[in-house]
């Protein structure tokens, strides 16, 4: 069997069918995944029958695979590592109505790339949906090359060598938590190129999210308005679509040439479960459990964001990177 594409937009975004992801792909058919990847930047799969060993079986195809912070203690709802738990469900399996889980996942809703906030980038997302709402809980996807291609010229030069600044911290204050930009600037901040070359295309393409703080020296507030201007233009109408999902469809994005948000839903009444998988940039094949960043940087989390405490669902929060 052969892939199969039906574009959503004409330059972004793309169903695709045809090929059996549980299982595994022969050399042409994962050519032709990072071709489609390449071209379209998102591909969604439905009713594709992956678990979560498939899951992460299929996605080891696409390079090193980060690992999620590990907990100290404490019940596990998830089996693997490598499995980033994007869900609104608990150690227990229940609704997570803790406040502090809550107001963490509000930062979920605002535009962003996955992982922006770490020095090493994240370059595909397979998120696999396994319970999903009667209404609600899309994804929204936005187009950064077509965005970036659009751009006057006088706004492409003033880019040009620009890098932001960016946080975890900073994303979950935007989304409601009590955090204080001192607090945001005295922890681990990445610096990653404004706009950057999208190596699967060789299309230029803005690389920002709510995670971009601010611009590296430039004044604070300016640089605010600068990153919110670039984001409110990247998110216009003729750049973006919608996914809802049913159990079994798998999302694949390229975080290095989309933004993504989290549509709302029912989140105290209604079971969200969905599992992602989250490839380096680079090559590297396989995830070491020495090669541990998300760990580090969660030992960092500020005393005003209570994600550490010893409840099962603050316990669970501290996995949702």
């Amino acid at each position: 069997m052969s892939l199969k594409i039906q574009p959503i937009l004409p330059r972004f975004g793309a169903e695709c069918s045809g090929l059996d992801l549980t299982k595994p792909l022969d050399d042409k058919a994962r050519r032709d995944v990072l071709e489609a990847m390449s071209t379209w930047g998102v591909c969604v799969y439905r009713n594709t029958g992956l678990d979560d060993e498939g899951h992460i079986a299929f996605s080891r195809n696409f390079g090193h695979l980060e690992l999620a912070p590990a907990r100290k203690g404490g019940k596990s709802r998830l089996n693997h590592r490598e499995l980033f738990d994007a869900s609104n469900i608990n150690a227990e399996g229940q609704i997570n109505t803790d406040p502090a889980a809550k107001t963490y996942r509000k930062g979920d809703r605002l535009w962003h790339t996955d992982s922006a906030f770490m020095d090493k980038r994240s370059s595909l997302s397979l998120l696999l949906a396994h319970e999903v709402p009667e209404e609600g809980g899309e994804t929204w996807f936005a187009d950064t090359r077509s965005a970036y291609d659009d751009l006057p010229q006088d706004m492409k030069d003033r880019l040009e060598g620009l890098v932001g600044r960016n946080s975890l911290w900073w994303s979950r204050k935007m989304g409601g938590a009590d955090i204080p930009l001192e607090t945001v600037n005295e922890g681990p901040i990445a610096l990653h190129p404004i706009v950057h070359t999208h190596a699967g295309s060789g299309r230029k393409a803005l690389f920002i999210a709510a995670h971009t703080v601010d611009i590296e020296g430039i004044d604070h507030e300016e640089g605010c308005a600068l990153v919110r201007e670039l984001i409110e233009f990247a998110t216009q109408p003729q750049y973006v679509f919608s996914v809802k999902y049913a159990p079994g469809d798998m999302v694949i994005w390229d975080n290095l040439c989309s933004m993504h948000r989290g549509g709302d839903f029912d989140y105290d009444n209604e079971r969200r479960d969905m599992r992602r998988t989250t490839v380096r940039e680079g090559t590297e094949p396989y995830a070491r459990l020495d090669d541990d960043p998300f760990t580090d940087l969660f030992k960092s989390i500020p005393k005003t964001v209570d994600l550490t405490g010893t409840s099962s669902d603050n316990e669970k929060t501290r996995q949702n990177a």
